[in-house]
C-alpha cells in the first residue's frame, strides 16, 4: 500500500510559451515509494511538467513544496539539492566515456596530493556497488558506454540518478530506446527501485506499462489536469477516453497507436 506522506506537491503550477498554455493551473501530489503514471496525447504538457519538476523551466506562476517545503527549483541542481533526479529519453550519457566516468559525470570525486586528482578507485567503488545493488552485470567498468546494449545504457543512466540517494525519480518515456525484450526487466527494475524507498513519476505513451507498474494514474490534456485515478479503480479504455477527451466517447475510434505508443 502507497504511504499518504507526501514528497511532492505542486499547487496551481502553469507555464507559457508565448501565447502557448503549456500547463494550466495544475496542481498534483507524489507520495512516498508511490509510482505515479503520468499520461496524455502529444502536447499534452507532460514533458514541460517533469521539466519544472527538474529545474529545467521556471513555472510562471504555482508552487512546489518537497516533503512540505516551499521548494525554489530553479536549475537542475537546485532540483538534484532536495532529492529530485531525472532519467531521460535518451540517457544523456557520452557515449566516448566509460561506465564510471558517465555515473560521476559532472559529480566526479577529487582528492587532493600536489594537485587534484580524480579518486578513481573511490568512483569504481561506489559505481560497482549500485550496480550490484541494481543487479546490472555490465562487464568491466572500463567499458565504454557506445559499445554497451540500449538496456544496460538505460542502466548507467539509472544508477547515475542514484548516486546521491534521491527522494524521487522522474522517468521520461525510459522505454522508449529499449528492445522490446528489454522493456519487461526494466519494469522490474522500476518496481525495485519502489520498494527501495523511492517515489518515482513515470511518463510513457505506453498505456499497458503505466498500468502495470504505476499505483496512481493522472492524466493531462491541453496542459490541464483531467484525471486522476488510482490503477485497481480504472482501465487501460478509460484512460484512453480522458486522453482523448471524455465528450468524444464512442466517436473516435481509439487505435492500438494511441494504446500502446
Amino acid at each position: 500500500m502507497t504511504s499518504t506522506k507526501t514528497v511532492i506537491e505542486m499547487k496551481n503550477v502553469s507555464k507559457y510559451f508565448g501565447a502557448v498554455k503549456a500547463l494550466e493551473n495544475v496542481s498534483l501530489q507524489l507520495y512516498s515509494q508511490e509510482i505515479l503514471g503520468l499520461v496524455g496525447d502529444n502536447a499534452a504538457g507532460k514533458s514541460t511538467l517533469l521539466k519544472i519538476l527538474s529545474g529545467v523551466h521556471l513555472p510562471n506562476k504555482g508552487q512546489i513544496f518537497v516533503e512540505g517545503k516551499d521548494a525554489e527549483i530553479r536549475c537542475p541542481m537546485d532540483a538534484r539539492r532536495v532529492g529530485i533526479e531525472t532519467v531521460y529519453q535518451d540517457f544523456m550519457l557520452a557515449p566516448n566515456l566509460d561506465i564510471v566516468a558517465n555515473i560521476f559525470l559532472g559529480r566526479e570525486l577529487t582528492r587532493w596530493g600536489r594537485m587534484e586528482k580524480l579518486h578513481k578507485k573511490q568512483m569504481e567503488k561506489k559505481a560497482a556497488e549500485i550496480l550490484k545493488d541494481l543487479n546490472a552485470d555490465l562487464g568491466p567498468l572500463s567499458n565504454l558506454v557506445m559499445s554497451l546494449s540500449g538496456g544496460q545504457q538505460q542502466l548507467v543512466a539509472i544508477a547515475r540518478a542514484l548516486l546521491y540517494s534521491p527522494k524521487v525519480i522522474l522517468m521520461d518515456e525510459p522505454t522508449a530506446s529499449l528492445s522490446v525484450r528489454a522493456i519487461e526487466p526494466f519494469l522490474e527494475l522500476v518496481k525495485n527501485l519502489k520498494a527501495k524507498g523511492c517515489s518515482i513519476i513515470y511518463v510513457s505513451h505506453r498505456l499497458p506499462d503505466v498500468l502495470e507498474i504505476s499505483d496512481r494514474i493522472v492524466v493531462l490534456r491541453a496542459g490541464q489536469l483531467v484525471a486522476e485515478k488510482m490503477k485497481d479503480s480504472t482501465s487501460l479504455e478509460e484512460v484512453v477516453y480522458f486522453m482523448m477527451g471524455i465528450e468524444n466517447q464512442g466517436k473516435r475510434k481509439i487505435s492500438q497507436e494511441t494504446i500502446h505508443g
